[in-house]
């Protein structure tokens, strides 16, 4: 799950390895992880450049509060419960 902000709202330091690929909607997916232990730490997406999405694992603490959306949620596993009030997009943002 990750928790998405503007991209000049975030400060990446430390070591982290990018691997990009080409998502089922065409569009590039850079993902940035741990080099040594491979613990994904942050997404960014060509389609939008000025977001970035931060692990919500990454945090220390809760204080992120439940999700406001759920992007493909025909994917979703049964056992993460999305709050009824969220946003669902059953195939990502366009559908």
């Amino acid at each position: 799950m990750m928790v998405y902000f503007p991209r000049d709202a975030v400060t990446l330091s430390g070591e982290a390895t990018e691997y990009t690929r080409i998502a089922d909607s065409g569009n590039e997916l850079t993902h940035g992880f741990c080099p040594t232990c491979g613990t994904p730490f942050w997404l960014t997406t060509s389609k939008h450049p000025g977001g970035i999405g931060i692990a919500s694992g990454a945090f220390d603490g809760s204080d992120a509060g439940p999700p406001h959306r759920s992007v493909f949620e025909e994917n979703r596993h049964d056992w993460i419960v999305v709050p009824e009030t969220a946003e669902r997009l059953p195939r990502g943002r366009n559908g």
